[in-house]
C-alpha cells in the first residue's frame, strides 16, 4: 500500500512538473508578434507534433499554407519572409492535419463555420484600429416583421454625438454575404472603427448605418435567437427568393420611427456583398424612391432560382425605372480574381447596354473580406455630399 502511494506521488510530481514546464513555455510565447519592419512571427508550443503549419490571408497568392520550424523545447515558429502591408490578417495553424486556432491569441471572429484568429498590421492612417477619436455607438435592437412573422435583430451604429447633437442624420443601410448575419459587417468587416475614423477625418459624412439580417428565416445570428445554439450554416432557406426584399420596407419604417434620421431618398442608402449586394441591387430597384446611392460589393447578380419570384422579375424595366430617377450614386467593385468576376462583367454590360451610368472600381484578389472593408471605405467616402 505504502509502495501504491509513493508510485502515485511520483507519477503526481512528474506531471506537475510537465505542467509547469508547459505553463512556463507557452505564457513566455508571443504570438503572433509584430516586428518593427512589419514582418510577422507565429509560435506554437506543440512538442508532440510532428508537422505544424500556418494558413492565412497574409501569405502570398498561391500559398496554401508554409510549414513552421521546431526548437528544442517544442515551441514551432514561421516569420513571414516580407513585411505586411498594413490590413486586418486572419490565420491559424494545422497541427499534423488538424486545423487550430492559436491559443496564444484571444482575438477570434466566427466567419460563418469556421473560427480564426487575427491580427492587425497598423500603418500611418489605420482605420481598422481603434483609435484616440470620438466614438459612436453600437446596439443590437429588435424589431417586428409582420411580413416575416417573426421578431428579428439589427445592428445600429450612431455616429458620434448622435446622443446629444438633436440633429438628424443619414443612414446606410448595410448587408452582408450568404452564411453571414447582423454580426459580419460589425466584427469582420470592422464597419465600427471604418465610420469612427473615416467620420473623425471628414472623410465620411456622420451616418447612421444599419446592418440587418438579410436570412429571411432567422430571427438573429446564430447561437442568439429562441432556436438556441443551433450550427451556423451557409445553405439558409428564404435567402433568395425575394422574402427579404419584400419585406425590407419594414426596415426602413422602423428605423425612420426609432432614430432620428433624414427620411427622403437623397439621405439614404444600401450597399453589400455577395449575397447582400444581390439583395441590395434588387431592392434598390424594387423601391426606386427609397435610395439614391447603391453599392454592390463583389455582387452576386443572376441567380436561376431567384427568377421564380415576382420580385426578381422584369428586371431590367425596373431598372430602367430606377435609372429614370437619376440615382445620385450606383457604384459596382469587384476583385480581379473573384468567381463572380464574369457575373458582374455581365451586368455592366447589360447597364451598358442601356446607357445606365454607374462608377466602378477593380481591386487585386477575390472574394474576401479584405477586399469588402476596402470597398467600403471607398464607398462611404462618397455618400451624403
Amino acid at each position: 500500500m505504502k509502495r501504491l502511494c509513493f508510485v502515485a506521488a511520483m507519477l503526481f510530481q512528474m506531471l506537475f512538473a510537465i505542467a509547469q514546464q508547459a505553463i512556463g513555455v507557452s505564457e513566455k510565447l508571443v504570438s503572433p508578434q509584430i516586428n518593427d519592419d512589419h514582418s510577422v512571427t507565429f509560435r506554437l508550443y506543440a512538442p508532440k507534433a510532428v508537422r505544424v503549419e500556418v494558413t492565412g490571408d497574409f501569405l502570398p497568392k498561391g500559398v496554401a499554407a508554409v510549414e513552421m520550424k521546431e526548437d528544442e523545447q517544442g515551441v514551432w515558429s514561421y516569420t513571414t519572409e516580407t513585411s505586411l502591408a498594413p490590413e486586418l490578417y486572419s490565420y491559424s495553424f494545422i497541427v499534423d492535419g488538424q486545423r487550430i486556432t492559436d491559443p496564444s491569441n484571444v482575438y477570434q471572429l466566427r466567419d460563418v463555420t469556421t473560427i480564426t484568429n487575427i491580427f492587425i498590421v497598423d500603418g500611418d492612417d489605420s482605420l481598422y484600429s481603434v483609435n484616440d477619436v470620438a466614438h459612436g455607438a453600437v446596439s443590437k435592437v429588435w424589431y417586428e416583421s409582420a411580413a416575416l412573422g417573426m421578431s428579428r435583430r439589427l445592428t445600429v451604429y450612431t455616429p458620434p454625438g448622435y446622443e446629444t447633437s438633436g440633429k438628424r442624420y443619414p443612414v446606410l443601410y448595410l448587408l452582408h454575404g450568404m452564411g453571414g448575419d447582423e454580426n459580419a459587417w460589425s466584427e469582420l468587416g470592422r464597419a465600427t472603427q471604418i465610420f469612427d475614423n473615416l467620420i473623425a477625418q471628414g472623410k465620411a459624412e456622420p451616418m447612421i448605418v444599419v446592418m440587418p439580417n438579410g436570412n429571411a428565416s432567422q430571427e438573429a445570428a446564430p447561437g442568439e435567437t429562441s432556436q438556441g445554439l443551433l450550427q451556423p450554416s451557409f445553405m439558409l432557406p428564404k435567402t433568395m427568393d425575394g422574402s427579404f426584399e419584400s419585406a425590407f420596407p419594414e426596415i426602413v419604417n422602423f428605423i425612420d420611427k426609432t432614430y432620428r434620421t433624414r427620411r427622403q431618398k437623397s439621405s439614404r442608402a444600401i450597399a453589400g456583398l455577395s449575397m447582400g449586394g444581390f439583395h441590395a441591387m434588387h431592392i434598390s430597384k424594387e423601391y426606386p424612391d427609397m435610395f439614391d446611392y447603391v453599392g454592390l460589393f463583389s455582387a452576386a447578380v443572376f441567380r436561376g432560382e431567384a427568377e421564380k419570384s415576382e420580385v426578381y422579375a422584369g428586371m431590367e424595366d425596373k431598372l430602367r425605372t430606377q435609372f429614370a430617377k437619376r440615382p445620385k450614386l450606383y457604384w459596382i467593385a469587384i476583385g480581379c480574381e473573384d468567381f463572380l468576376y464574369e457575373e458582374n462583367v455581365g451586368y455592366r454590360k447589360l447597364l451598358d447596354s442601356n446607357s445606365f451610368p454607374y462608377e466602378y472600381y477593380e481591386s487585386d484578389d477575390g472574394h474576401i473580406w479584405k477586399n469588402w472593408r476596402i470597398y467600403l471605405i471607398q464607398f462611404a467616402s462618397k455618400l451624403f455630399k
